[in-house]
């Protein structure tokens, strides 16, 4: 078996270069969006990250092996095949790896692969967080524990809309990860650029959150870094339109007994249909969004690391 990430030619040549290289998730491909929007989004998205400098790794697990950065034939399947692609968080790596068996990573697994890679920055468009109700049902996503012991940088639109943000920020803060709003003051809640609630610290500028990330992996802090970054004004959704798609997604969820990880691809699902896809839309925006972001902080770490020399 092997137990290296396979990573695509592109991807070993930058990387051994020491050129930027930002991860990309494959749950957005299987999970996220219908086909064949779901395969044209995820190849906007590395187009996207080359033109802001850097080299796109979409991770994934095929045939039993992990994969940092996948060919358009690749995606392409993992778009056809849908929901049939099995959804893996890390703790299924192990048992998917055994059966070479197909998965779609979400936030969790591609943090897991992107440092065993040994790639520093990630972009999604939402993380997962504490989810409404949990304390009674314990509905905690495993990207929060990853959060606190990987040490890669996830560039994101906020926690999605349909968690509890504020206890979501809570078990971030006890997990000791950093929150970076970019440009803002307030944490976004995914479709819209204001949750409510206060953002730890604010960066206005590519040049200091790239420092911190830098700073981060410096320090071997081995716990990651979340960058939120509100989705483009032009996008925003009315609060209260999501709030009440929302409410409703929640409800349903509950009465058709949805649980655990299906919980979160079905509420997005329905405040899709609900909204008349307007959230599809404001979805695929904050992602193209996030991986601009991303590039660019890949990029500009690449840099001061390369000018590192000419400083002492």
């Amino acid at each position: 078996m092997n137990y290296k990430v396979v990573l695509s030619e592109e991807v070993k040549a930058a990387l051994a270069a020491g050129k930027p290289v930002i991860a990309l998730e494959s749950t957005i491909i299987s999970h996220g969006m219908p086909y064949p929007q779901n395969v044209k989004t995820a190849l906007a998205c590395q187009r996207l990250a080359r033109r802001y400098g850097a080299v796109p790794a979409t991770c994934a697990v095929l045939n039993g092996e992990l994969h940092a950065g996948l060919t358009d034939e690749q995606i392409d399947y993992l778009g056809r095949a849908g929901r049939n692609v099995k959804k893996v968080s890390r703790r299924d790596i192990p048992v998917v790896m055994a059966r070479m068996e197909d998965g779609a990573t979400t936030v969790a697994a591609t943090m897991f692969i992107a440092h065993l890679a040994g790639i520093k920055v990630f972009a999604t468009g939402g993380i997962g967080g504490v989810h409404r109700g949990a304390e009674t049902t314990m509905d905690i996503s495993a990207d929060l524990n990853e959060l606190g012991r990987t040490p890669v940088a996830v560039v994101c639109a906020g926690p999605k809309s349909v968690l509890d943000i504020g206890l979501t920020l809570e078990y971030l803060e006890t997990q000791g990860v950093p929150v970076i709003a970019f440009r803002t003051d307030t944490v976004p809640a995914f479709y819209t650029r204001d949750s409510g609630f206060d953002a730890p610290c604010r960066a206005d500028s590519v040049e200091e959150l790239a420092g911190m990330v830098s700073a981060m992996d410096g320090l071997h802090m081995n716990s990651g870094m979340v960058i939120v970054n509100p989705i483009p004004e032009k996008y925003e959704m009315d609060p209260d339109k999501i709030d009440k798609a929302t409410i409703k997604a929640v409800a349903e969820a509950k009465k058709k007994h949805i649980e655990g990880r299906e919980v979160t691809p079905f509420l997005l699902s329905r405040i899709a249909e609900l909204t008349g896809n307007a959230s599809l839309d404001s979805n695929i925006a904050l992602v193209y969004n996030n991986v601009c972001l991303a590039a660019k902080v890949a990029s500009t770490m690449a840099m001061q690391a390369a000018a590192e020399p000419a400083r002492e």
